[in-house]
């Protein structure tokens, strides 16, 4: 057993974990935050991106030791206060979610996408970077709109 300790949306945390502990299951099952989904456990889906020290990760194939004193942020980490991030608002307003499992992934992975491309990130680009993550419900057109909406505000 390792103790991995890391910030984890603003809050330290540590956890005594078996060396083979994925990030998700410390997020999930020793932390508690279930936003962070496990879709397909293969990296294929990015139901489970995070961000750690910044940089958009897929969490289901890192290890939590890789992640010894990091900054870790989960969708739950984006609001402030009552207020949503300006990317979850327009997932919101512009119906870029229908049954939400893919959604906490979209969300971390589109602002990633705008922190890297900037606010007027084209339409093919969002659809080009979004690839990593698949939405069975939508069709991806809301998704990008909100993605477009969203980095606007950010």
């Amino acid at each position: 057993m390792s103790v991995v300790k890391m910030k984890l949306n603003g809050k330290a945390v540590s956890g005594d974990v078996e060396a083979r502990t994925l990030l998700v299951d410390f997020i999930r099952q020793y932390q508690g935050m279930t936003g962070t989904h496990v879709g397909c456990d293969t990296s294929q889906c990015g139901a489970c991106v995070v961000h750690v020290n910044g940089k958009a990760i897929k969490s289901c194939t890192t290890l939590a030791v890789a992640c010894e004193g990091a900054e870790v942020t989960t969708v739950e980490g984006l609001a402030k206060g009552g207020d949503l991030h300006a990317m979850q608002a327009a997932f919101k307003e512009h119906h870029g979610l229908q049954c939400g499992f893919c959604t906490p992934g979209m969300i971390m992975s589109a602002i990633d996408i705008v922190k890297r491309n900037g606010k007027n990130v084209s339409e093919d680009v969002i659809r080009r970077e979004l690839s990593g993550n698949i939405c069975r419900c939508t069709g991806y057109h809301n998704i990008v709109k909100a993605v477009q909406a969203g980095a606007a505000n950010m």
